[in-house]
């Protein structure tokens, strides 16, 4: 069990971490890019969820899983993966001097200026962004805050894999040859 955890977490987290990659080079001046772009490709990485829970179901025990076996390996793999992704999020942010925080910012602000916002809102909602650019600074506030962004995606994953894996007619496994 402890391998498929290990297999499929490093493969979602592999698969999360080149299209995070991928968006934040392609996004050029716009660091926060799409963010439902970035929510598919961790739904896309969060799939080998499905495929450990399926591999543990269908090898480790014989075809049948029951729902609580099956969520626990397919948290562990989501907690796997989650842990990948603020890892390297964590290199990304060392490696361009924590520069993400003061863009993301600056071009929030200017959206929002283009958009009309100005006056008294407009520096209460600078301030509340400098507020949270500080915060930002302390690992204390940022790898929870990483953290939370890609694991509800792999609870989720994982709940809808271990209702449809414990039907053992659902995907069956093939017999080997």
């Amino acid at each position: 069990m402890a391998r498929i955890i290990f297999i499929y977490g490093l493969v979602a987290g592999l698969i999360i971490i080149a299209g995070i990659i991928g968006t934040v080079a392609l996004a050029g001046d716009q660091p926060h890019g799409n963010v439902w772009l970035g929510y598919l490709i961790m739904l896309l990485g969060m799939s080998a969820v499905f495929m450990g829970v399926k591999r543990y179901r269908d090898r480790e025990r014989g075809g049948v899983v029951r729902f609580l076996p099956a969520l626990g390996v397919g948290l562990a793999i989501a907690l796997m993966a989650s842990l990948a992704y603020v890892l390297v999020w964590e290199i990304y942010l060392a490696a361009t001097n924590y520069a993400f925080m003061d863009q993301y910012i600056t071009a929030t602000l200017e959206a929002r200026r283009a958009e009309g916002l100005s006056g008294e809102a407009y520096r209460q909602l600078e301030a509340s962004y400098r507020e949270m650019a500080v915060a930002y600074q302390s690992p204390l506030y940022r790898l929870p805050m990483t953290f939370a962004e890609i694991f509800p995606v792999g609870l989720l994953v994982s709940i809808v894999s271990a209702i449809l894996l414990r039907n053992s007619r659902f995907l069956p496994a093939r017999a080997r040859a």
